[in-house]
């Protein structure tokens, strides 16, 4: 589905119909693609809408606009122009820092968020001399199978491993620029005491991108009603390499769960636990984590 959004024609993906709507941004140098494993999950559940981001996957690359306010912007009209009353919003890595910057607005309708390994609300802490190899290893392919690499912990299937190759190389380069000299680098902290909806934090154990420490002081406890758990087994790519997680922790949110979640480690029985009801619900036989 293509859309108008505030002069920039948008690619929207969508799965379903019925049942709990769902919004789901991606991550840096990413697509809506990256959810496809969560969708596979999710199927029959919800209704699943996920937008190219401005300046990725299929999205269109205007010359300006791509500040967080911008992207919140930009959610605030696909809302409105899919006419949508009540929604769940779920963010990974730049996704994440975007949902943030929109639920601050206390937008009506949204009822929770779930971000996995968001980015953070403060200014990211990238060394000049990282932030200008990030830059340079633009359109390069190595550099993008390097990246990956060095944020999974899982290896990923193959499919998933070309994929999120191609959406890196398919970037624009204005949107490639703009995130990393200004999108990371913009402070939004002092909005997070405006966040008032449900927030659910996921940080993969292994994560060396967004570790716990950092996530839990720059995120966890800047929102009021926020629940930090930590994944097992799994890095900064979460939908990537475990999008049974994403679907469990979307399911346990859905179904009035976030309140016995507590903190700390997520365990896997929790996980499953989700996962069986999902299925059972969509008639299917239950997927395992491993």
């Amino acid at each position: 589905m293509k859309l108008l959004l505030n002069g920039s024609v948008y690619n929207i993906y969508e799965q379903g119909s019925g049942g709990p709507t769902l919004i789901f941004l991606h991550y840096f140098g990413g697509s809506s693609r990256a959810w496809r494993g969560a969708f596979a999950k999710l199927n029959g559940y919800a209704r699943c809408i996920a937008p190219d981001l401005r300046g990725f996957g299929d999205s269109e690359a205007s010359t300006a606009r791509y500040r967080l306010g911008n992207y919140a912007d930009d959610l605030a009209a696909l809302v409105d122009a899919l006419k949508l009353k009540r929604y769940m919003l779920i963010g990974h890595d730049m996704g994440g820092k975007i949902g943030l910057a929109f639920a601050a607005r206390q937008p009506e309708g949204l009822e929770s968020l779930a971000l996995f390994a968001p980015s953070l609300p403060s200014p990211e802490p990238i060394s000049d001399e990282q932030r200008k190899r990030l830059l340079s290893s633009y359109g390069s392919r190595t550099a993008a199978l390097e990246t990956i690499q060095r944020a999974s912990v899982r290896p990923l299937p193959t499919l998933e491993l070309k994929t999120a190759i191609e959406d890196s190389l398919r970037t624009s380069h204005t949107a490639w620029k703009a995130w990393l000299e200004q999108g990371s680098a913009e402070d939004i902290s002092m909005l997070m005491p405006y966040v008032n909806v449900p927030t659910l934090v996921v940080v993969g154990a292994g994560d060396a991108v967004l570790p716990l420490a950092m996530l839990k002081a720059e995120v966890e406890q800047r929102i009021a009603n926020a629940r930090l758990v930590v994944a097992p087994g799994v890095g900064h790519l979460i939908p990537l390499e475990a999008p049974q997680v994403v679907a469990s922790m979307v399911q346990i949110m859905r179904s009035g769960g976030f309140d016995k979640l507590g903190r700390g480690i997520l365990p896997e029985e929790l996980c499953q636990l989700a996962a069986e009801m999902l299925c059972f619900l969509q008639g299917r036989t239950p997927f395992t984590l491993a």
